[in-house]
């Protein structure tokens, strides 16, 4: 019985780091797609090719890697951390508010996508370049949390 436990946490481990590996890749890949996209605008208007090529590239980037990593991550978390009894220990707040922040910031480059892709623009390149900065520097935070367990 405490083998097969074993091996469901590992197994629940396992897919944990590889959606949020294919996650991460997205929130990295988006607001790159977006600066493309605007600087498209820029060049050719919101009627050109080139944005409704990078219109098309945003949406299956969100429907087909970052909406179901998003679920998938979160559902292995949570079961995760209900199979090792995390959920009193202080790390595991400290990641969930980080994760939330980063489920947060993945919400607001969506609706920004959605937006942009209507041919409304609230931010700037340098904008969204320096936003492409956040998942990194979260992930490497709660990379810390996870293994380190500071708190």
């Amino acid at each position: 019985m405490e083998n097969a436990l074993a091996m469901t946490y590992l197994w629940l481990k396992a897919g944990h780091v590889i959606f949020v590996i294919f996650w991460m890749a997205g929130l990295f890949m988006l607001p790159r797609y977006l600066v493309y996209h605007q600087e498209a605008l820029d060049r050719g208007g919101p009627d050109s090719p080139e944005v409704a090529d990078w219109i098309d590239r945003e949406r299956k980037l969100l429907k087909i890697i970052l909406l179901p990593s998003i679920v998938v991550v979160w559902v292995l978390g949570i079961l995760l951390a209900t199979t090792t009894g995390a959920w009193s220990e202080p790390w595991l707040h400290a990641k969930l508010f980080l994760v939330l922040l980063l489920s947060g910031y993945h919400g607001y480059m969506s609706a920004y996508a959605k937006k942009l892709a209507r041919g409304e623009r609230s931010l700037t390149g340098k904008k969204l370049r320096l936003l492409n900065e956040v998942p990194g520097l979260v992930a490497a935070l709660i990379v810390v949390l996870v293994i380190v367990r500071p708190l």
